[in-house]
């Protein structure tokens, strides 16, 4: 990889970290007029308008993905299953991110989303097998008491946990899993990151829309779609959610995935600067505390994944495979 190559990388997870930042700032600061249901159907919505110019231009390239005749047979009643089942997941976190970001303040989301690598890598060591070392376990208490000492609001008490924290922390567990299920799908069959973007969207809408016709009812998804207002925050995080995939899986086949993953470590400190200037929240010391353990944890874990990483081999991942086991170690992202 060439050096202009390697500083392209580190340039698109500067882009990445700045995105992951301003999504939660996006999303608080809407205006009224909307569920966090509602919204989030908006958003998925916009996302998939978005993804189909660069899904048809890859079919019209001639890149057919999992519907490639001259490739390798493959199940593709297992991988439609697959599809229908991170769609949900997807779903159901797209929900659950929105409504976090609402009820528990742009800030604390942010911080709390960031648990997500304890997650991927929790189900690698149970389904795959790989175990942690004892530095490993170290970093991962730190970030565990780091969340905890963020959800009783800096005073270790029970009594200070809440429902509404635990929905953030639900949100990448929802991720973790659905993450694992696409990489498989994505080592073991010819599908593209365009085909699992864009189908796993069209999925979580159309699971979105009847729930929330059930939920908020037919007058309150009007009402938000022909808010100007509403709309143009929904296409703004639409952009900014769709944006931040595809320059991530750009940037990492073009640095190692535990590089681009440092550099984006730090997102919650540009949400909590957003938050304090546009939204009107209040930085607590608290929440500073809970934030310089959690990026201390995560940087620690990306070291030792980096070392492992370079130790088995020097190698990295071709094209076709723009995801790899280290990604687990990666902040939240959509697929």
């Amino acid at each position: 990889m060439s050096h202009g190559e390697r500083r392209t990388g580190v340039r698109l997870a500067f882009v990445c970290l700045v995105l992951l930042g301003v999504m939660p700032v996006i999303t608080n600061g809407r205006p009224p007029g909307a569920t966090a249901l509602t919204f989030s159907l908006g958003v998925t919505l916009w996302q998939l308008l978005f993804a189909l110019p660069l899904q048809l231009r890859e079919w019209r390239s001639g890149e057919r993905g999992v519907f490639r005749r001259d490739g390798p047979p493959i199940d593709r009643r297992r991988v439609l299953a697959g599809t229908v089942f991170t769609g949900l997941l997807f779903a159901l976190s797209t929900w659950g991110y929105i409504l976090a970001l609402e009820k528990v303040g742009a800030v604390n989301a942010a911080i709390a989303l960031q648990i997500y690598p304890l997650f991927a890598a929790g189900l690698e060591a149970l389904v795959l097998g790989r175990g942690k070392t004892r530095t490993e376990w170290a970093f991962t208490a730190l970030i565990v008491v780091a969340l905890y000492h963020l959800a009783t609001r800096g005073t270790w008490q029970m009594a200070g946990l809440s429902r509404w924290f635990a929905l953030a922390l639900a949100v990448p567990a929802l991720w973790s899993v659905a993450h694992f299920i696409l990489r498989q799908a994505m080592i073991s069959t010819p599908i593209t990151p365009n085909q699992v973007t864009t189908s796993r969207l069209a999925v979580s809408a159309s699971l979105l829309l009847p729930l929330a016709l059930v939920v908020d009812g037919p007058d309150e998804i009007a009402r938000a779609a022909g808010s100007v207002g509403l709309q143009s925050f929904a296409v703004m995080m639409g952009l900014a959610y769709y944006a931040e995939l595809i320059l991530w899986y750009h940037a990492v086949r073009r640095i190692e995935v535990s590089v681009a993953s440092a550099i984006t470590v730090p997102a919650p400190v540009v949400t909590t600067i957003l938050a304090v200037l546009l939204l009107g929240e209040r930085a607590r010391g608290y929440q500073f505390v809970a934030l310089t353990l959690v990026v201390v944890g995560l940087l620690g874990l990306l070291r030792v994944e980096a070392r492992r990483a370079s130790g088995r081999s020097d190698v990295g991942p071709g094209p076709a495979d723009p995801e790899t086991p280290s990604q687990a170690a990666h902040p939240p992202r959509q697929a």
